[in-house]
C-alpha cells in the first residue's frame, strides 16, 4: 500500500514584544503581514503598532532583522511604535547618508546611518526609526525604494521635516544610539533544522 503523505508539521514560534512582555506562541502564518497579525492577536494590540521584528534579540540590531526566512528555533521579537518626533533637516549635499528598508507591511524605516553624513550629525535620528512623513506628506504604505527616491529628489539648501516614530525601548536600550555592526549571524541560534521561508506571494515553504 502506498504510504500516506507525511502530515505537515505544526510550526509554532515563540514571540515577545521587544520592550518587554510575557512570551506568546504563534503559528499558521504564511507571509509577513499574517505574522504581524498573529503577534498583534497574541498581545492584544493593533497590527499597525508593529514596526519590524528581530530574531533572537530584543535590541534594535539590523543584522538580526526578520526578512524572508525564520529558523524553526528562532525567537521573534516585535518592535512596536514608541514616541513620535519631528526633525528639521537641511540638505547640504546630495546624499543624506541613510539606508532605508521596509517591513513588508507598509512601514519604511532606517536600517543604517553613514558615519559623518548629514543624518549622522542629527543626534535625534536613530537606526530603527520609522519614517512616517516627509514635509507632512505621509509615506505609510510606500516601499523603501519609493521613500529613498523622494528623499533623493528633495532640493538642496531647502530645509525639510521628517516625522519619525521610534520603536518603544526596554530600560536597557535607553540611551543607545547605533550598534556597531558585528559579524553577520553572531549569536544566532542555529540547530541545523529547517527554515520557514516567507514569500510575498504564495504559501510559505519549509527548507533545509
Amino acid at each position: 500500500a502506498p504510504r500516506p503523505p507525511r502530515p505537515r508539521p505544526r510550526l509554532v514560534f515563540h514571540t515577545q514584544l521587544a520592550h518587554g512582555s510575557p512570551t506568546g506562541r504563534i503559528e499558521g502564518f504564511t507571509n509577513v503581514k499574517e505574522l504581524y497579525a498573529k503577534i498583534a492577536e497574541v498581545f492584544d494590540i493593533s497590527h499597525t503598532e508593529i514596526l519590524f521584528c528581530t530574531l533572537n534579540t530584543h535590541k534594535v540590531d539590523m543584522q538580526k532583522l526578520l526578512g524572508g526566512q525564520i529558523g524553526l528555533e528562532d525567537f521573534i521579537f516585535a518592535h512596536v511604535r514608541g514616541e513620535t518626533k519631528e526633525v528639521e533637516v537641511t540638505k547640504t549635499e546630495d546624499a543624506l547618508g541613510l539606508t532605508i528598508t521596509d517591513n513588508g507591511a507598509g512601514y519604511a524605516f532606517i536600517k543604517r546611518i553613514k558615519e559623518g553624513s548629514i543624518i549622522n550629525r542629527l543626534q535625534t535620528v536613530c537606526v530603527g526609526d520609522s519614517i512616517e512623513a516627509i514635509n507632512d506628506h505621509t509615506i505609510v504604505g510606500c516601499r523603501h525604494y519609493e521613500v529613498a527616491r523622494m528623499l533623493r529628489e528633495l532640493p538642496q539648501a531647502q530645509p525639510f521635516t521628517l516625522r519619525l516614530v521610534q520603536p518603544k525601548k526596554a530600560f536597557d536600550m535607553i540611551g543607545q544610539r547605533t550598534r556597531s555592526s558585528k559579524s553577520m549571524g553572531e549569536g544566532r541560534v542555529t540547530s541545523g533544522k529547517e527554515t520557514l521561508r516567507l514569500r510575498a506571494q504564495g504559501p510559505a515553504t519549509l527548507e533545509e
